[in-house]
């Protein structure tokens, strides 16, 4: 078994063997890893800035799909030779917040107890896996599709929060990042057209968002001077947020879906929130939106998700120094290994 060991306490990765394979516990499976992405958070979890398994070694990678080669015993919905894509978020199902079908907010589970942040995820050949985290794979979806399954979910769940959005509305896309792309597709599906403006500051990533040929308006944030109903933050920029706020006309809508620094703090002006009824929504993982990111994939994956158009680019599990150096370069929108 071949896989990316992270140090916590060093913030190193390191490429590293293990003669015998994982075994899966009773309700696990053991999946034979076909494609893993690199999400931002990852970067973030790199770089130190965002909460993580605290001590030993860690897998990282929590947006992955593969090939079940192993069951446990006490499995009984799946088989070996199932493909599959992992949904990396669960609960303790005993608290207040997931008896309220709220598991994203549970202390033991949610973004507490990922799969790749807190457990051993899919920057490997193989990784262990609950059964009841593991959806099947519609056949008419292909593998490197259905990796992005996982941000699709969240932002299924994200589209839930923030509506109604009718076609028509004007609406600001912050950050041309491989998130800022695939909202632009997700409102671009939903029917909006000429209504929407992709803000992003980099030259490379407003080339790739125009790439995309959805008719939409790409501009550099300097230039942005008319009102929004909607504004999405894809990049977790606290400025970028205040800047945006004010761009927000009345009934205005700012949905937090980049994540940002813990750290970071954010100015509004309350009497404008007042005068305006503006509104601030979070947006965090994925509460039971992983079957609606799956029909996302199905739904988007002729037009829309098309690795060249978005600036995916695949890299083998060995390449990851050149896979991070290029993200953190802007030169592609997002990496995955192909395993």
């Amino acid at each position: 078994m071949e896989f990316l060991s992270f140090n916590v306490s060093s913030k190193s990765l390191t490429l590293k063997k293990r003669d015998a394979l994982p075994k899966p516990a009773t309700n696990e499976v053991r999946i034979k890893v076909a494609y893993s992405g690199i999400c931002g958070t990852d970067l973030h979890i790199l770089e130190g800035s965002f909460p993580c398994k605290e001590d030993g070694p860690l897998i990282l990678g929590h947006e992955f799909v593969g090939t079940i080669d192993e069951v446990g015993s006490e499995v009984t919905v799946f088989k070996i030779g199932q493909r599959v894509a992992v949904d990396p978020n669960n609960g303790c199902n005993k608290c207040d917040h997931c008896h309220n079908a709220n598991y994203h907010y549970c202390a033991y589970g949610g973004i507490n107890n990922t799969i790749g942040i807190f457990k051993d995820g899919g920057w490997a050949t193989h990784a262990l896996v609950p059964e009841t985290q593991i959806y099947l794979i519609p056949d008419e979806i292909e593998m490197h599709q259905a990796v992005l399954t996982e941000p699709l979910s969240c932002m299924a769940h994200g589209w839930d929060r923030i509506n109604p959005v009718n076609v028509g509305n004007k609406v600001l896309i912050m950050g041309a990042g491989i998130i800022g792309l695939l909202w632009a597709c997700l409102l671009h599906l939903h029917g909006l057209r000429k209504t929407v403006t992709i803000s992003e500051p980099q030259q490379k990533r407003r080339e790739l968002a125009s790439n995309l040929d959805l008719d939409y308006k790409v501009k550099n944030p300097t230039e942005l001077k008319e009102e929004f109903d909607l504004a999405v933050d894809c990049c977790g920029n606290a400025p970028a947020m205040e800047k945006a706020m004010s761009f927000l006309g009345h009934g205005g809508r700012l949905c937090v879906f980049g994540v940002a620094n813990p750290k970071a703090k954010l100015s509004i002006e309350p009497f404008q929130v007042y005068k305006k009824e503006l509104s601030i929504i979070g947006v965090i993982v994925n509460p039971y939106s992983f079957c609606k990111g799956l029909a996302l994939v199905q739904a988007m994956s002729e037009q829309y998700l098309n690795y060249n158009k978005l600036g995916i680019k695949i890299f083998s599990l060995s390449q990851y120094k050149e896979a991070l150096d290029a993200l953190k370069k802007g030169d592609i929108s997002k990496a995955v290994f192909k395993l």
